[in-house]
């Protein structure tokens, strides 16, 4: 990545690249990620299990979403760093725009909040204000109560039908990218195929614009919990574990 500042609009115009994005909650692992020249980064509500230890990203509050951005805005990242809106922060359209604004100025460069038409009205506002936004659909995690789990989406027709509108909708309001997380491959690939922002997937198959993973997912330094649909390249957790055994002996 060159020394230009990636925008929301730098980001949008990679449309039809593959674009790389994961997630940082701290500010080395946002300074490395930089280095490495990955362009988007996210302080995702995912913090909430692999970093504080919650059963899901439900109990997420705005206080400690600002501490991890502040974080990871210390590394003053090339990188665009956004940030999740978390759990019941943008239920009206006042509670969406003041905690975008919460979340800007802890350092975040982005929103990302999940759901299509039902918060429209919200994220025009959010764009109103001038945030840049990030959407999100397909499996949405902080609806995993309501819903009785993580389940793969778009596969029946009605879902699809709702998956494209929403992605049309969410790119018409003007958000810059959308995450598309457990959505089934083909059509994944049909929203990438006719909406004009990036797609970044997630357990969506290889056709999207771009990809997001978990860091810890990645690097394995999460061993108690994997996604099935993620392929770690690094057994992170047994190295570190062997590296403190190994002076922990040496004592």
């Amino acid at each position: 990545m060159s020394a230009t500042k990636v925008t929301a609009e730098i980001i949008r115009r990679m449309k039809g690249q593959k674009i790389p994005a994961l997630t940082a909650y701290d500010y080395p692992m946002a300074k490395l990620l930089d280095e490495i020249g990955i362009p988007l980064i996210l302080v995702g509500d995912s913090l909430g299990m692999v970093v504080l230890g919650y059963p899901d990203t439900t109990q997420v509050m705005m206080a400690e979403m600002e501490h991890h951005v502040r974080a990871a805005a210390r590394a003053k990242p090339r990188a665009l760093l956004a940030a999740d809106l978390p759990y019941h922060s943008y239920r009206t359209v006042k509670e969406a725009v003041a905690n975008s604004k919460r979340l800007v100025a802890a350092g975040a460069e982005a929103v990302k909040a999940e759901g299509g038409r039902k918060i429209l009205e919200q994220v025009r506002s959010i764009i109103a204000a001038g945030i840049p936004f990030f959407g999100h659909l397909g499996m949405l995690p902080q609806s995993v109560r309501e819903e009785g789990g993580y389940h793969v989406k778009g596969k029946v027709e009605s879902e699809r039908e709702a998956l494209l509108t929403d992605a049309q909708a969410l790119a018409d309001a003007g958000a810059f990218a959308i995450v598309l997380e457990l959505v089934t491959p083909p059509v994944a690939r049909e929203i990438t195929e006719k909406i004009s922002v990036p797609t970044i997937g997630i357990g969506s198959g290889p056709d999207c614009d771009g990809q997001i993973l978990v860091t810890t997912d990645l690097l394995g330094t999460f061993p108690w919990f994997t996604p099935k649909f993620v392929k770690p390249r690094l057994n992170a957790a047994d190295q570190m574990r062997a590296a403190i055994e190994e002076w922990k002996k040496s004592i």
